[in-house]
């Protein structure tokens, strides 16, 4: 039965390259991770940010040269804040090595241009001031730790036209 995206994959992946976020499952009881401070927040835990090292270092080891490291991660919800901090870790670790960050967002429906020009989402509005203010505040929290910041969408405004 699939239930998740990753039911689909076809390709087996090493178990030190997933890292679960048990409260934050689809069963899990804090519901969904939906602003940048949760995200955030998640990596203050020194036990996660542990076991975030330690597969770190695991791969890293494995490295004959590292160059650098492709960061992806969703800028509308609550990654934006992990990404932020993933992104900090690997800038004060590994300052020499480039750091190419992918922000990406999905394409929002539905919506309306104001008279300022700003896209709005009549039907959910506390849902699109998150998915705002976690894009901008992922945009420049990553952007401040990478070398190179690339947003990424099907849409063509990242929730502003």
């Amino acid at each position: 039965s699939v239930q998740v995206w990753s039911d689909y994959l076809n390709v087996h992946l090493h178990p030190k390259s997933i890292y679960v976020i048990r409260q934050y499952m689809h069963d899990g009881y804090c519901g969904c991770l939906e602003a940048f401070g949760q995200g955030e927040s998640l990596l203050q835990d020194p036990g996660c940010i542990e076991e975030l090292e330690d597969r770190l270092h695991f791969y890293v080891e494995e490295c004959d040269y590292l160059q650098g490291f492709q960061v992806l991660c969703d800028l509308h919800n609550g990654f934006s804040g992990v990404g932020a901090k993933v992104t900090e870790l690997l800038y004060d670790e590994y300052s020499g090595k480039g750091i190419l960050t992918w922000g990406l967002t999905p394409v929002t429906r539905h919506g309306g241009v104001n008279s300022n020009g700003w896209v709005f989402f009549p039907q959910d509005s506390q849902k699109n001031f998150y998915r705002l203010m976690n894009t901008a505040l992922g945009i420049v929290h990553l952007s401040s730790h990478s070398s190179l910041f690339c947003p990424l969408s099907l849409s063509g405004s990242l929730g502003i036209k």
